[in-house]
């Protein structure tokens, strides 16, 4: 059975909220708010995929601290701007 697009939409919103810590927990899932619904599906499947990183990478990368793979870089520009808000 596959993943209704309604459903994979909820589980990466609570992935988002449901982190290893906090500051993560907190930019997330206010990106996931904000953008998951409007996403086509490669950019879902690009954020599913993030979702799959250590937050310990992942925060570094949010808030310039180090360079994020080339692969992710758009997105977590994208992230680090509600970040920044």
């Amino acid at each position: 059975m596959t993943e209704t697009p309604e459903n994979r939409i909820k589980r990466m919103q609570m992935r988002s909220m449901r982190r290893g810590i906090k500051e993560m927990d907190l930019i997330l899932s206010a990106y996931a708010e904000r953008n998951l619904a409007g996403m086509d599906a490669a950019a879902l499947d690009l954020y599913d995929a993030l979702l799959h990183e250590n937050d310990q990478d992942l925060y570094q990368w949010v808030t310039g601290q180090v360079a994020a793979p080339e692969g992710f870089r758009d997105l977590i520009h994208d992230i680090s701007q509600t970040f920044q808000k």
